[in-house]
């Protein structure tokens, strides 16, 4: 997406939005896990948001290029991916404290350096190296104590499962982000938004003779305004990028961490372990150093452009 003229401050701002309403979401989706199975709460999330992009849509005259598309497979297989990540995402909210879900799932970046690497052929020099080295022994730091209720027989073992969920769930988030750097290439970012809201919708529904409920009408509303703020977040997002480079704004994304872990104690009487936050620490910290990794490059092609000299 070319950005407009460059305005920081409010790329930031609309990034802070967007966290700030993604973890709202995700709260909203642990409150109603007592009551609905994750597969129908992915419906709620994906379907109420498509009638908040559709008219995000329309008021930048986007709509057209927004339902257009070069690449159908490429949209259902990122969807595909997508919405497993999403189910799974669900699926480890309803287990695990909003604040651990949201440390292992800042797992995703790293993993996105390691598939780059192996399906799109990108180099890996030292800094990344470190970078993902660093970033998996966070994660191991924050899994240890929930993997460890498999060998003692603990009744821990439900957590445990829990968290190799999320993880799962990160490692589906990763590749859906390496098809999405191949939709790119022919397909517009509105585009790529909308069709995932449809395309996960529609697969959500094929859960549904699994044990979909009528929920209570607080937790509908819980689950549609789920929809809604996934939307707006989408938006808040997508808009954010418009103003700065990605580099700018992507540090911000460690800010849910206090959000979760605010909303977790709050709503959720959870108290973070140290050992948590120890992990979720190395795991920021091998994120930071990958942005900062991928600006530095970004500097480098840009000086390198005018002189047209290759990049190794």
């Amino acid at each position: 997406m070319a950005l407009a003229a460059a305005n920081p401050f409010r790329a930031i701002a609309l990034k802070l939005g967007s966290i700030t309403v993604f973890v709202a979401m995700a709260a909203l989706i642990k409150a109603a896990s007592d009551e609905v199975p994750p597969g129908e709460a992915v419906f709620f999330r994906s379907a109420f948001a498509i009638p908040v992009i559709l008219v995000w849509l329309a008021i930048r005259g986007d709509l057209a290029r927004g339902l257009r598309t070069r690449n159908p497979l490429g949209h259902i297989g990122r969807g595909v991916i997508g919405t497993l990540g999403m189910g799974l995402f669900f699926t480890g909210l309803a287990i695990l404290p909003l604040s651990e879900v949201q440390a292992i799932q800042y797992v995703t970046p790293i993993l996105v350096v390691v598939l780059a690497a192996v399906f799109l052929g990108e180099r890996i020099r030292l800094v990344r190296i470190a970078a993902v080295t660093l970033g998996m022994a966070g994660v191991l730091v924050i899994l240890w104590p929930r993997l460890t209720a498999f060998t003692a027989g603990d009744v821990e073992t439900r957590l445990a499962m829990g968290a190799l969920i999320v993880l799962a769930g990160a490692a589906c988030a990763a590749a859906a982000q390496i098809l999405i750097r191949r939709l790119v290439v022919t397909e517009e970012t509105s585009a790529i938004v909308f069709w995932f809201s449809v395309t996960s919708a529609c697969l959500a529904l094929l859960t549904f003779p699994f044990g979909w409920v009528m929920p209570s009408g607080p937790v509908a509303a819980m689950l549609v305004l789920s929809g809604l703020l996934g939307g707006l977040g989408q938006i808040l997002l997508t808009s954010a990028y418009r103003f700065a480079d990605a580099s700018v704004i992507a540090p911000f994304d460690y800010t849910s961490m206090l959000l979760a872990l605010t909303i977790g104690y709050a709503a959720f009487g959870e108290v973070p372990t140290v050992t948590m936050l120890v992990g979720a620490g190395l795991v920021i910290a091998a994120g930071v150093l990958i942005i900062w990794r991928e600006r530095q490059l970004g500097l480098q092609r840009g000086k390198a452009r005018p002189n047209m000299t290759p990049q190794g």
